[in-house]
């Protein structure tokens, strides 16, 4: 792979040598900063399926003419889409790796004068339907000089360099026989809205309404005064307990308990013998001068601190009215997870600090870090610093001995979005708040595939020992091989991130991370117990070229006979030094299937416990029953269903919502509210292009497997990828209040399930909705978190403007001059010219604004 960096290298700095217009930085600068930049979709119903037509057009509205015929600049980009070589306009455009692509000027380049403007078009696969499948910051590099950002393209609104995507063209996709799901207008989303049935919960229903729901609650009559007159007592076990309790309490009246020994009492105390309490479980009794939190354990008594705090109003007081009352309460599962990838783009360490805050108020209880990516490394590692170095530093660099190639948005400086890392010491500050929160922390660290930044961040490595004269340090934790000639392309569009699985020193640099995670771990006071290996998506025909793997065929009876055998070879030597040091494996479900419907043998792996993410439950495809197929085969699955838990898609069918769509076209809170993870194939509704499934064996052709081994079904997992996630509050809107839902089914097993349509179910989801928009959307904003918010629904009738919400408690804003002065809707305007709208929740948090023309 080394030799691939080169050969890039030597081709760009021969192109470097001839001359350009561009003399100074201050000429370079002017021209990116008066030159606008536009992606357009042309359409995405061309006659091949899957694939959609694109443009870029530039307008020169600088001072600067570029010249005809071939010169020393290039433009380059990020799309997601992988364009194939084309040739237009004078121009050449070329992928170069991930989404990075460039364009350079060729002999037949006619020059772009001052004012002029030019289009190059282009078609690629599959489809881009919404806005965010652009990314920002193009840049232009010319000879020597510093790149530049094209001024309109550095920025996170798309409206200022994406052309608007309104024609069905636009919006909908050639796939299957035809894309059902319409793009929601606002009219279309005030007929749905008009469907809606709001719950009706007084006030003490309400306050009672706990998220997740409690498996029992009585209630009796009478109130219960807490103030600051009470005292809190706790077993000595649970001394962090009665801290956060009292912490917690000291934020809501604005000063510590201060009573007395004769003062009314909040007890903690453990008691796994109570009856009908369950690892996790608690029970919370509120009388007249005694506030009791049984715990089966310290985690079920957080849990019930947590019950107990929920009962309080948002807003500080001097004291508060409880109910007198009971609760009994555990949890459905023992794994209630949320996985976080901060390693496409890396968002900081308050935002997962209050990401776990906010996971423990739910009663979720792992958090699974995606540290590892092509894009990026995001913990550092001692004794290799380039790891953090190189892989959590994207700039542009076509070498990549000082950064990764810039990917994904952050544009040429290393100043831009995505960089970043955990130091070991913010990584030990992660682990102890988490451990305060009773969460387990799951590192993963994603191999063999998906490990582009570890890659060149050891080619590094091992380029700065070999220039020191240290060639067997250099070569200790080598991923790769110069010689390599293996040809694949990943579906990232990567096609040199697969780690070399021949080499010996790949172990050691996989047993040397394992070590330093441990380390950490003891540090927090903390024992790692699983180590994620990832797994996933590797490129079909990795290693089919690499020396030290036909070396390791051509040894005798070693079972590793070709490349296919290749992949259980890796994932068994990894498995095997996890297990040395006491750890637990787990992996995404592709990484342990021996073909398409065989997971490996549960028996080759000697870890007590080997846990599987399963995921890639696309309907039609086949694999939605791989969780039954690994449970049954004795691994433990965590259900991780891209339909319906993958938080980074759009949250409704319109251009405008951000993520990706591989696996659904969007899924809102609700989807995610009625998930049934008892009943796994209840979940098939819909196939990709939105054709409802009413028979999933009809459809599949063939039987489906039946759950055997409940036991192994571990629980569920809410995902949150970050390929279009650059800034702490798009993460955040993305996760709220979508992980709100994923806790309420974690925790709580609906006496309704798996019947979504029945009254028992739609009054459920409308109790939900009253507590979520009335309770817990101002506790959010309370804790400094941003929450998505759907915008309201409008239609234009008769000369009116009418318009609703599908939520209650949350209120309607109008605006009759392009945003610049806003109003709280009432009723009915008359008005004909444009219009905006926007929701507004009790706690200031708003949507985004939809347009009435």
């Amino acid at each position: 792979m080394i030799k691939k960096v080169l050969l890039l290298s030597l081709g760009w700095l021969s192109w470097l040598a001839l001359a350009g217009p561009f003399h100074n930085q201050q000429q370079l600068d002017e021209f990116t900063a008066g030159t606008e930049w536009f992606f357009a979709v042309e359409s995405n119903l061309l006659p091949e399926a899957g694939r959609f037509r694109g443009s870029i057009e530039l307008h020169n509205a600088s001072g600067t003419v570029l010249p005809a015929g071939m010169s020393d600049w290039g433009w380059y980009f990020h799309s997601i889409r992988k364009i194939e070589t084309t040739q237009s306009q004078g121009l050449q455009l070329e992928h170069i790796q991930g989404d990075l692509h460039r364009i350079t000027p060729t002999e037949e380049f006619a020059g772009l004068s001052v004012g002029q403007s030019l289009q190059l078009s282009f078609t690629s696969a599959p489809w881009v339907i919404s806005y965010s499948d652009w990314m920002p910051r193009a840049f232009m590099v010319a000879g020597s000089l510093q790149p530049a950002v094209f001024g309109n393209t550095d920025t996170e609104d798309f409206s200022r360099f994406v052309r608007p995507m309104t024609r069905p063209e636009q919006r909908l996709r050639n796939i299957g026989d035809g894309d059902k799901f319409a793009t929601v207008t606002a009219e279309r989303r005030f007929a749905n809205n008009a469907q809606a049935v709001h719950a009706s919960l007084n006030s003490v229903q309400l306050q009672q309404r706990i998220i997740p729901q409690p498996v029992q609650l009585h209630h009796r009559r009478g109130q219960t005064v807490l103030s600051t007159n009470w005292q809190l007592q706790a077993q000595g076990a649970l001394a962090n307990e009665a801290a956060y309790l009292a912490e917690q309490l000291n934020r809501h009246f604005g000063q510590p308990l201060s009573g007395q020994a004769n003062s009314p009492t909040i007890e903690l105390q453990l008691d796994a013998s109570q009856p009908g309490l369950k690892p996790e479980g608690y029970q919370l009794t509120i009388e007249r001068q005694r506030i009791g939190v049984t715990g089966f354990d310290e985690a079920g008594v957080f849990y019930g601190i947590q019950s107990l705090l929920a009962l309080l109003p948002v807003q500080g007081s001097t004291e508060v009215q409880l109910p007198q009352l009971t609760i009994l309460d555990y949890p459905r599962f023992s794994w209630r997870g949320m996985h976080y990838d901060m390693a496409r783009n890396f968002h900081g360490l308050d935002v997962t600090l209050r990401l776990i805050e906010q996971m423990g108020r739910y009663k979720l209880n792992k958090l699974h870090l995606h540290l590892t990516e092509d894009e990026g490394w995001r913990l550092e590692i001692p004794g290799l610093p380039e790891l953090t170095d190189i892989g959590a530093n994207r700039c542009f660099d076509l070498t990549e001995q000082q950064c990764l190639l810039t990917q994904l948005g952050t544009g040429p400086h290393s100043s831009g979005s995505g960089n970043g890392y955990y130091s070991r010491a913010d990584f030990i500050k992660l682990l102890r708040h988490a451990k305060a929160h009773h969460i387990e922390v799951i590192p993963e660290i994603d191999m063999p595939g998906h490990a582009r930044a570890a890659i060149k961040a050891m080619e590094a490595r091992y380029q700065r020992l070999q220039a020191a004269g240290e060639p067997e340090l250099a070569r200790r934790y080598l991923l790769s091989e110069a010689n390599d000639t293996s040809s694949y392309l990943t579906v990232q569009n990567y096609n040199d991130n697969s780690i070399n699985v021949c080499l010996d020193s790949t172990y050691a640099f996989v047993d040397k991370v394992m070590y330093e995670l441990q380390q950490m771990y003891r540090e927090a006071g903390l024992q790692l117990r699983v180590f994620h290996m990832g797994g996933d998506e590797v490129g079909a025909g990795s290693w089919q070229g690499a020396p030290a793997c036909e070396q390791l065929f051509a040894e005798p009876l070693n079972g590793v006979a070709g490349v296919a055998d290749l992949k259980p070879y890796f994932i068994n030597r990894v498995a095997q030094l996890a297990n040395q040091r006491g750890l637990a494996m787990a992996a995404w479900e592709d990484g342990l299937m021996a073909d398409s419907t065989r997971p490996f043998r549960r028996e080759q792996f000697d870890n007590n416990d080997v846990i599987v993410n399963a995921w890639d439950n696309i309907w039609e495809w086949g694999y939605g029953d791989r969780a039954y197929r690994f449970a049954n085969a004795g691994y433990q699955v965590v259900q991780s269903a891209g339909t319906n838990l993958y938080f980074d898609h759009p949250q409704e069918a319109h251009p405008k919502e951000r993520g990706y769509y591989w696996a659904a076209r969007y899924t809102d809170t609700e989807k995610v509210f009625f998930y049934r993870p008892d009943h796994l194939y209840s979940n098939a509704e819909f196939t990709r292009d939105g054709t409802p499934i009413t028979d999933l064996e009809a459809l599949l052709g063939r039987a489906l497997p039946k759950l055997e081994q409940p036991d192994n079904m571990l629980g569920i997992q809410g995902q949150v990828w970050g390929e279009t996630i650059r800034t702490a509050d798009q993460l955040e809107h993305m996760i709220y209040p979508r992980l709100i839902a994923l806790a309420e089914r974690a925790w709580h097993r609906a006496d309704w399930e798996p019947n979504k349509d029945s009254a028992k179910a739609r009054q459920s989801w409308q109790q939900f909705i009253q507590r979520l928009t009335s309770i817990e959307f101002p506790r959010l904003t309370e804790a400094g978190a941003q929450h998505y918010l759907p915008p309201p629904g409008a239609i234009r009738q008769q000369g009116l403007v009418t318009a609703n919400h599908a939520w209650p408690a949350v209120s309607i804003e109008y605006s009759l001059d392009q945003g610049q002065n806003w109003q709280g809707y009432q009723q009915p305007l008359q008005q004909q010219g444009e219009v905006w709208l926007r929701s507004r929740s009790l706690s200031g948090q708003r949507s985004r604004i939809i347009r009435l023309q």
